[in-house]
């Protein structure tokens, strides 16, 4: 996949680097040209001297190849304009902006775009918003035989109870995270856009428990 990043920081090239590291091709987006030296001598993706939200500069940066977008600039707002941009003017579906201002968080996943404030940052959390598919493990039991991993869920779910996620997949759903806040569900506690499900499955599953979340609900089911 294709990713282009918007700031050349800590976390920008942390995460340009990161992301070359896994196979993929990376365009990294500044204003300082100077900044581009965090990325080291070995980097081999692009280095776009420009304006983020600029759409000539996105397009330098290979935007309309992509396959995700990440705003890590020191600018909220800078990182929230460009956000929307890759998202409305390019159709990329998987992006996500770092900002300063928790109090904001929920003002910017409303718009549609996943948030990661700095707080709470970790490239971790980053890097499952851009490449959102399969399972994350985030503990195993010590035989390894059960584990708890967030799930990359179908956007097909969203509107339906966490109780028919459970019944069709046969994991149990721990947890929620919610506009960046974990969430007990119960079972009236319905999907919505943005959420992040944490299930408890067995290790032999994973595949079976991945591609019924990918796949959505079945049809005629209640």
């Amino acid at each position: 996949m294709h990713i282009v990043i918007m700031g050349c920081g800590r976390v920008g090239a942390a995460l340009a680097q990161t992301l070359e590291q896994q196979g993929h091709t990376v365009a990294v987006v500044d204003q300082d040209p100077t900044a581009f030296r965090r990325l080291g001598s070995g980097f081999g993706g692009r280095r776009v001297t420009g304006v983020g939200f600029d759409q000539d500069t996105l397009r330098e940066a290979g935007i309309e190849e992509a396959g995700a977008f990440a705003a890590v600039s020191s600018g909220d707002n800078s990182n929230i304009i460009a956000a929307r941009v890759a998202r409305e003017m390019f159709g990329i579906e998987n992006v996500a902006a770092r900002i300063y201002d928790p109090r904001r968080a929920e003002v910017y996943q409303r718009l549609g775009i996943p948030t990661v404030a700095t707080v709470r940052w970790t490239a971790d959390q980053m890097l499952r918003r851009l490449l959102p598919s399969g399972a994350e493990p985030l503990w195993r039991d010590p035989s390894g035989g059960v584990q708890l991993a967030e799930v990359h869920t179908s956007t097909e779910w969203i509107g339906h109870k966490v109780s028919r996620l459970q019944e069709e997949t046969g994991v149990r759903v721990a947890f929620l995270t919610r506009l960046g806040e974990a969430i007990l569900p119960t079972s009236q506690t319905v999907l919505q856009e943005g959420d992040l499900v944490h299930v408890m499955m067995r290790t032999d599953e994973i595949e079976k428990v991945e591609a019924a979340f990918a796949a959505g609900p079945e049809e005629g089911g209640h």
